[in-house]
């Protein structure tokens, strides 16, 4: 039982730190001996029983109901990149993640025979996924942005420790480009859209606990999916190919 502070600007606002490791589905909230609450929030880390899943659906493994979650980004100027992992289909622009225009942009862009600006410069956000796994299915969502989506983008995933992914938050994401494995090349988008896209490890042989999207200017997106199956169950899954195989870092253990 604690205390509340009365509802007014400077104290209607209670925090309290939650100790517990153990994994709810359901909260009660007890008032004494009555009164009125504006509004609960209970924050924290979403988790999934993996031991359910079924082998042969591919899941969102970046999902934030999942327990996947932003951990590094470059602007956020009208939405954190966390909305766009979460649940369901955007509301409105309000409920993606949308960066501020470049103001360094050259007088005049030109671009390549696919149709993607040159030299626009970009923007970009890192997640840890909910589970390492394989990505097989990628899909950005441009709905509800149509002047201000991004000309194009990119995916790429690579492996890191938690150890190293706290180094990468303290060097806000000067990671290595060998680390980073290619997972969607530089792919044009189109406004209000949902983009459905092959990832490049269709075989199943990169496990990956990180992934990083980049938008090229700028621009905003409602969702954004990495679809594909939890490392262990990769390693489950029959062999389309005699000589397929996994590179995942000996050693490595997951921090769900």
């Amino acid at each position: 039982m604690t205390e509340l502070k009365p509802g007014k600007p400077a104290s209607g606002h209670n925090y309290f730190l939650v100790n517990s490791q153990q994994r709810w589905t359901h909260i009660r909230l007890n008032i004494f001996p009555d009164g009125g609450v504006a509004r609960l929030r209970v924050y924290g880390t979403g988790q999934k029983d993996w031991t359910a899943t079924d082998a042969k659906e591919p899941l969102d493994l970046v999902a934030l109901a999942f327990g996947g979650a932003c951990v590094g980004f470059s602007n956020a100027h009208f939405g954190h990149p966390n909305k766009m992992i979460g649940v369901g289909q955007p509301r409105s622009a309000a409920d993606g993640w949308e960066t501020a225009r470049k103001l360094d942009r050259p007088p005049t862009i030109e671009n390549d025979e696919n149709g993607i600006l040159l030299d626009s410069g970009c923007e970009w956000a890192v997640f840890r996924l909910a589970h390492p796994g394989v990505i097989t299915q990628i899909e950005v969502n441009t709905e509800h942005f149509k002047g201000n989506y991004p000309d194009s983008c990119k995916v790429d995933g690579c492996i890191l420790t938690t150890q190293e992914e706290e180094d990468m938050i303290k060097q806000k994401w000067d990671l290595l480009g060998h680390k980073w494995k290619p997972l969607l090349p530089v792919t044009k988008l189109s406004p209000n859209k949902n983009h459905v896209f092959d990832s490049l490890t269709l075989e199943l042989q990169d496990v990956v606990t990180h992934a990083r999207l980049t938008i090229s200017p700028d621009g905003g997106l409602g969702r954004l999916r990495l679809k594909g199956f939890p490392s262990s169950i990769c390693l489950l899954r029959p062999r389309e190919k005699p000589m397929m195989r996994f590179s995942v870092k000996a050693g490595f253990r997951a921090n769900l």
